[in-house]
């Protein structure tokens, strides 16, 4: 995310997202301020971040920023708890699979079911959600999710999903904004749609919106799922660089910083100023550099070119000087903290080693310097880019061009256009399993467009995708991460958690770090502040 060198005015309060109850509890108790009441011309909560609404089709976007709005403003058969791996219904009175192959998984709709335009939400508007994804195909959507989905059947208030193989991880795919239920007048069959409004039957419903600068989303009056309670109006602003968040938050023209703030700022907060709160949740963010190995012409095509480069990289130096130790080295695909992570690439390769890295590149004849181009955004990873290139520079075996792409869909499709060698990238999960790490970054037809594919990471991936208890994949997900360092198509560099900064004035800021959902309809204000 961008970043800039600087300090705060005000220091912050730390609150792990699962003890936040119990500092909110003393807050309450000291009797001083309460929860405001609903009011249909209170001022709406803001938050400012950097991680951009890149569009509001489903179909056509496969991004954190996006995917915020949508758990907000559409609905999904199944949604996620705070701090439950188990996806629950949403539009859904229930799901299952309904047999032991785990090839076919049925659901069935609560009843009377509306969009927020007054059209009803049937078992058709599901099928019709999915199958759009599968057939547009957009290069920026979600359909990397959906490669093992043969078929969905539509009859009554059932919903059928046929798929390919064993997939155990379905019901959790289903409940991410891949998931998102829209309705077939709006949304064409076979195309995106172009219009800057949806409707939908989440929680929220648009009162406005300015693409790249801002939306306002009001209570849907209308909405029947698994919420229950009614949320105030909230408002997001959309910025683009870190720099720009911490100027909103100085200027106190939002009451959230969501995804933004620079590391500086975050690294010097102080836990006993009460002024604000820092929630940080249990969710890993990760950051790789992706290379494209579409053809062997490439100059990071030749395998042992990209081992190299993997052994040059100091993660450390990045995690201390850059981000002032607000982030933690990585050393695999699946980060510390989710089950089945493995330290792959940490046991296959020395840290910012020069001489081990041109001895790989000699025994495999490859001609130095090896010129590449790297592809970065602004902000944080510009600076991030600049230290990258220094490393990488070291001993004269590379020679690196930064390239800076400051629009966020630009610098998506420039990457799947194979426009960098190099790439930095980052993800952050859609549901708590290591799967979400795995099938949509390394799997054949992944999301990353740089030309990888393996029949024996595949192979291990659909064994994963076996086993309803998730512990028993633990091993071949290790095997995974093995095959991945061993052929560094992409290479783990810093993974963090969510970090989410609120005014003392709001309740409920906790919730926006706890996992992929973000739950506005948690967010209060506080009478008297």
């Amino acid at each position: 995310m961008p970043m800039t060198k600087g300090s705060m005015s005000t220091s912050m309060k730390f609150i792990r997202s699962g003890i936040a109850a119990g500092s909110f509890a003393l807050l309450f108790a000291s009797g001083c301020q309460l929860p405001s009441a609903d009011s249909a011309d209170e001022k709406p909560i803001t938050i400012g971040t950097s991680s951009v609404l890149a569009g509001l089709d489903p179909a056509g976007v496969y991004d954190a920023g996006s995917w915020a709005v949508f758990t907000n403003i559409y609905q999904n058969l199944l949604t996620f708890e705070p701090g439950s791996p188990t996806p629950t219904p949403d539009a859904a009175e229930s799901c299952a699979f309904t047999s032991a192959a785990l090839t076919t998984y049925r659901c069935e709709l609560r009843d009377g079911l509306t969009f927020s335009n007054g059209n009803p939400l049937t078992a058709k508007a599901v099928k019709h959600s999915f199958e759009r994804i599968l057939r547009i195909r957009d290069p920026l959507g979600p359909g990397p999710l959906f490669t093992n989905l043969l078929s969905v059947d539509a009859r009554g208030s059932l919903v059928t999903f046929r798929l390919a193989a064993a997939d155990a991880t379905w019901p959790s795919k289903i409940a991410t904004g891949a998931g998102a239920i829209v309705d077939p007048a709006e949304f064409p069959a076979d195309r995106l749609r172009e219009e800057k409004s949806a409707s939908g039957s989440g929680p929220y419903v648009i009162a406005s919106y300015t693409a790249g600068k801002s939306i306002t989303l009001k209570p849907n009056t209308g909405y029947d799922g698994a919420v229950t309670k009614r949320g105030v109006a909230v408002e997001v602003h959309y910025f683009e660089t870190a720099q720009n968040v911490e100027e909103a938050w100085n200027a106190r023209t939002v009451d959230i910083a969501y995804a933004g703030l620079p590391a500086a700022t975050l690294a010097g907060i102080d836990p006993s100023d009460a002024d604000v709160r820092l929630s940080t949740g249990d969710s890993a963010e990760a950051h790789y550099l992706v290379l494209n190995m579409r053809s062997p012409r490439n100059p990071l095509g030749h395998a042992e070119t990209r081992r190299a480069l993997a052994s040059l990289i100091d993660r450390g130096h990045l995690a201390s000087e850059v981000f002032e130790h607000t982030v933690t080295p990585l050393y695999s695909l699946v980060p510390q903290g989710v089950v089945g992570h493995s330290t792959a690439f940490f046991d296959r390769y020395p840290e910012a080693d020069t001489a081990h890295a041109a001895q790989r590149l000699r025994s495999a004849g490859v001609a130095t310097p090896v010129r590449i181009r790297l592809g970065h955004q602004a902000g944080v990873a510009a600076v991030e880019a600049r230290v990258l290139k220094e490393q990488l520079e070291k001993g004269g075996l590379f020679r690196v061009e930064p390239a800076e792409e400051r629009d966020f869909t630009t610098y998506q499709k420039r990457c799947l256009k194979g426009e960098f060698d190099v790439h930095l990238y980052q993800w952050i999960p859609d549901f708590p399993d290591a799967d979400t790490f795995v099938q949509p970054l390394v799997g054949t037809g992944n999301v990353l467009g740089n030309g990888y594919t393996s029949a024996e990471v595949d192979h291990a991936i659909r064994d994963t995708q076996r086993f309803t208890d998730r512990s028993r994949a633990i091993q071949r997900f290790r095997a995974v991460q093995d095959t991945v360092a061993k052929d560094a198509p992409l290479i783990p560099v810093w993974h963090r958690q969510r970090q989410v900064v609120t005014r003392s004035s709001v309740l409920g800021g906790h919730l926006l770090a706890e996992d992929a959902i973000w739950r506005l309809w948690e967010l209060r204000r506080l009478q008297g502040l």
